[in-house]
């Protein structure tokens, strides 16, 4: 059984980036506790570690044990994490750490359908409510799901794909990883030699689509603001474009560095600088790492302090949050 799920991706420049560690931390993404384990074993005086997924905290009872109550679990989603610190009479936190993305743990088990390597029924849900991905691909509209692959995977064939999956499902429900999996790869010319996986975008997509995990995101970022002391830390991974363009924009533009996208308009208001960037540039992980643990590769690590200014408002349009959300109730 392999070491390297449970291996927390750029561990060793987060920790080094927000040292010295101390006070009240909140993990916003458990898995399987390397955040956790690390940040305790640098100083942390007690971490609350919270999941969107039940199975993750139902597994982490012996991990939680070691700790006492150095560590509290809880469950939630990045954008309650202000929710869930009032909850446990935390009015100001020392530091957040971000995780984004689906876990190896969640991709390795073939049942909760997260991954077209594995055969199983098509879910993607981490929480195991709300519609499914099946539910997408077998109701949704053409337009939508075509906008879905485009918006949230960066699939230049979307409109190709969606109209195949369309056609595909007036003779019998896509129920599996690997029915949409085969429909996604005769859709698409087969991949050379070093290219990703032809179904790696559409999946990409449909796990963002059911999980809101753009809206999720710009939301945790604006809770961290508000429950951060002057002086803590906001560090965030990502794993792919998408996600990180959203962490870029907000740290620049809480930092008051944003680019005038156009030098003709109008100044755009200044506000008092929220953070200031730790980071200057993303930092990526090193061939060691990668060698060492296959899903470092696209990681990118953002880190920025608090400073003093009250926290505010965030336009998720200009983070570049995709305007397509099929989840009600969690429009920006």
């Amino acid at each position: 059984m392999t070491e390297a799920p449970h291996i927390p991706v750029l561990i060793e420049p987060l920790i080094a980036a927000v040292s010295p560690v101390a006070g009240v931390w909140l993990d916003g993404t458990f898995g399987a506790g390397g955040y956790t384990r690390a940040l305790l074993e640098a100083g942390a005086i007690r971490v609350i570690g919270v999941d969107r997924d039940p199975e993750v905290l139902s597994q982490a009872a012996v991990f939680a044990a070691e700790f006492g109550d150095r560590l509290t679990l809880a469950d939630g989603r990045f954008g309650d994490l202000d929710r869930i610190c009032d909850a446990q009479g935390i009015d100001g936190l020392d530091g957040i750490v971000l995780d984004i993305g689906v876990s190896s743990m969640q991709i390795d088990q073939a049942e909760r359908g997260f991954s077209f390597m594995r055969d199983g029924p098509l879910d993607m849900r981490m929480e195991r409510s709300g519609p499914s991905a099946a539910d997408i691909v077998n109701s949704a509209d053409e337009a939508d799901i075509a906008d879905i692959l485009f918006q949230f995977g960066e699939e230049r064939a979307s409109r190709r794909i969606a109209r195949n999956i369309v056609k595909a499902r007036k003779s019998a429900d896509i129920l599996t990883t690997a029915a949409l999996c085969e429909i996604v790869e005769q859709s698409l010319p087969r991949a050379k030699p070093g290219q990703p996986h032809p179904a790696t975008r559409s999946f990409q997509a449909l796990r963002i689509a059911v999980n809101d995990e753009l809206g999720e995101l710009a939301r945790g970022l604006v809770a961290a603001e508000a429950m951060l002391k002057p002086g803590g830390f906001l560090a965030v991974v990502t794993f792919h474009s998408l996600e990180d363009r959203i962490v870029k924009r907000f740290m620049q533009a809480r930092s008051g560095s944003a680019p005038n996208a156009n030098r003709f308009a109008p100044q755009a208001q200044q506000i008092p600088p929220r953070f200031e960037r730790v980071t200057r540039k993303a930092v990526g992980p090193t061939p060691a790492e990668v060698a060492a643990n296959p899903r470092a590769r696209s990681a990118k690590l953002r880190v920025a302090r608090r400073l003093d200014a009250p926290a505010g408002s965030v336009d998720f349009k200009s983070l570049g949050v995709p305007p397509h959300n099929l989840r009600q109730g969690h429009h920006s």
